[in-house]
């Protein structure tokens, strides 16, 4: 019994290794000991274990919600459709209110974009098919060019500028074949500032150089100023909008119980606890996946430490939820049913 031998720090998506990470897969979920096993195991080993399971609920899991499925769908049709485009390459925009899996909807398609691009070009070396970024707070021109160039592992010395900037990474982006841009928080950008102006137009500049399907993500888009003026209007007559939303009490949201309760690594819990609280989880989240997934692993985490090895309503409650989550009024819950 050994601890992963990686951790995850520094290795964020928004880097060429952190993403390759990502597709390489997380390590396989673990079987458990039964209890009396356990119970015998020497205080090293047993800590050993408890950290491995601990490591095993702080991953965040992705489910196959049926957003993400119309998101990949959505996503690989437009990249096949603009294959053969030399100009007004069509994108997706994925929108809606914080804790309602655009990321996960986002780089499930990525993921998806990467594996078919391997089994493709089985042999190939040097390709890059995806490139992941996020817009910074603030973000100015010279920033998003930089966000571009780290994920390649591009150097940016202060004596570049911009244009230097965006020719190394088109050059590299057309040299490995990169098919699939995904440029997250584009909340971040105002086109109400000619800041703001200018990093939707270095965006668009590299959607024209980079021969790629553009895909941005962000919170409550259609509501923001991306999509106002000129410069929205041509964002707007070229990218497909999917929106995101609170999930509704149904038999989908009972699925997303059941599935991430199959998940748990704990020696007393009884299956099925969950899903008969699913409308408790329900009332709790808002229906909100991130919360939920939150809630569940956060329980976990304190069924281990606590040796109480299970999670009951009463374990739930002990775990905070974001402010979102909690500010869900009875009534903006039961619109979503």
């Amino acid at each position: 019994m050994t601890l992963p031998e990686h951790d995850d720090a520094g290795q964020q998506l928004t880097n060429k290794d952190g993403w390759r990470r990502f597709v390489a897969g997380n390590p396989p979920t673990r079987s458990i000991p039964s209890p009396e096993v356990y119970a015998h195991l020497a205080d090293p080993l047993r800590r050993q274990y408890d950290q491995i399971r601990i490591d095993h609920h702080s991953r965040l899991l992705v489910v196959a919600t049926s957003t993400v499925r119309h998101a990949v769908t959505c996503g690989r049709r437009l990249i096949m459709l603009n294959r053969h485009a030399i100009s007004a390459r069509r994108g997706l925009i994925v929108s809606g209110p914080a804790g309602t899996g655009k990321t996960i909807a986002i780089t499930q398609l990525g993921l998806s974009h990467e594996l078919s691009d391997s089994a493709v070009h089985p042999k190939a070396v040097g390709r890059i098919p995806v490139l992941y970024v996020t817009v910074p707070p603030a973000a100015t021109a010279r920033m998003i060019a930089a966000e571009f160039a780290r994920f390649l592992g591009v150097p940016v010395h202060r004596r570049f500028n911009t244009t230097d900037i965006i020719e190394a990474v088109v050059g590299i982006c057309t040299t490995a074949r990169t098919g699939l841009v995904i440029v997250d928080e584009v909340h971040n950008i105002s086109l109400t500032t000619r800041q703001g102006a200018e990093v939707s137009d270095t965006l668009k500049y590299f959607s024209e150089r980079i021969p790629a399907t553009f895909i941005y993500a962000g919170i409550d888009i259609e509501h923001s100023t991306i999509l106002s003026g000129t410069r929205g209007a041509q964002i707007a007559g070229r990218f497909t909008l999917i929106p995101t939303h609170p999930f509704p009490y149904k038999a989908e949201w009972t699925g997303l119980v059941k599935t991430m309760e199959d998940t748990l690594l704990l020696h007393h819990h009884q299956p099925g606890t969950l899903v008969g609280l699913d409308r408790y989880l329900h009332d709790r989240t808002g229906g909100m996946i991130g919360a939920l997934s939150h809630q569940i692993r956060g329980a976990a985490i304190d069924a281990i430490l606590t040796g109480a090895e299970k999670i009951t309503q009463t374990e739930l409650e002990a775990v905070p939820l974001d402010v979102t989550a909690t500010a869900q009024t009875p009534r903006a819950r039961k619109t979503g049913r």
